[in-house]
């Protein structure tokens, strides 16, 4: 159970690590990288190949602005790839679309090449999303996975009555 985690900025590091701690949660190895689809192309193809060959099962990438970077790599592999449209924080870069420009160029790919698409910001999201695509393949996986949503609902039936 191995998932690939990219971002294309340092200053993204905060944000996906959201997705690392759910990862975390359920006992699946992950490995980051930080790689610019604009401004290092060839050493992004180099990581996917060798994230190919190192026997990881989906990938999680994590963009802001044109978030070039899920796509670039749903174009360079088969295996399922989770976008994570994130709002610049970029220092210098002034962008009043709060994530909207990031989600827009990940949501809309062309036919034959999907990235599913989390909410802007919900790494999070993206990690269990990863998780439960791992869970059709590792039993033990699905296990943890449907131990903690019967706690969701638990906890959610717990709180139902509001004191007004």
């Amino acid at each position: 159970m191995k998932a690939a985690i990219f971002f294309g900025s340092k200053s993204d590091t905060a944000s996906m690590k959201k997705c690392t701690d759910v990862l975390g949660e359920f006992g699946v190895e992950y490995k980051a990288f930080v790689i610019s689809a604009h401004r290092a192309h060839k050493l992004l193809e180099e990581t996917v190949a060798q994230v190919e060959k190192d026997g990881f099962e989906v990938i999680i990438a994590g963009a802001g602005l044109a978030a070039a970077l899920p796509g670039v790599i749903a174009g360079m592999t088969v295996l399922p790839v989770i976008g994570v449209p994130l709002e610049c924080v970029n220092p210098g870069i002034t962008n009043g679309l709060a994530g909207m420009d990031a989600l827009l160029s990940i949501v809309q790919m062309p036919p034959q090449i999907p990235v599913a698409t989390v909410g802007i910001g919900n790494a999070k999201n993206a990690g269990y999303l990863a998780v439960e695509i791992l869970a059709i393949k590792y039993p033990e996986l699905k296990e943890k996975l449907l131990a903690f949503r019967k706690k969701l609902a638990e906890d959610a039936a717990s709180n139902c009555e509001a004191a007004l």
